[in-house]
């Protein structure tokens, strides 16, 4: 059995570093869903944005790798800020 000190001990050494949004590149889709991307929004729910055309396509670069350009997210969250997506 381990001791409850010691997990909280080793929880304070290893704190999460800042997560940090690329400006330039690919990111998959966890990098930009919350609680770790910059949109609160659902899976599902980004992918029927994907789907009608309110937020950008995905890029395959591979059978099991789908990215986004973080540049074409960027444009999205500007787009958001503006109140202008439609």
């Amino acid at each position: 059995m381990t001791h409850p000190i010691a997990l909280d001990r080793k929880l304070e050494e290893s704190p999460m570093p800042p997560i940090v949004f690329p400006k330039t590149g690919f990111v998959r889709l966890k990098q930009i869903l919350a609680p770790r991307g910059p949109l609160p929004i659902s899976r599902s729910g980004f992918w029927a944005g994907v789907k009608n055309g309110r937020f950008p396509k995905p890029r395959k670069i591979s059978a099991r790798v789908t990215v986004w350009r973080a540049e074409d997210i960027h444009a999205l969250l500007a787009k958001i800020d503006q109140g202008d997506l439609t």
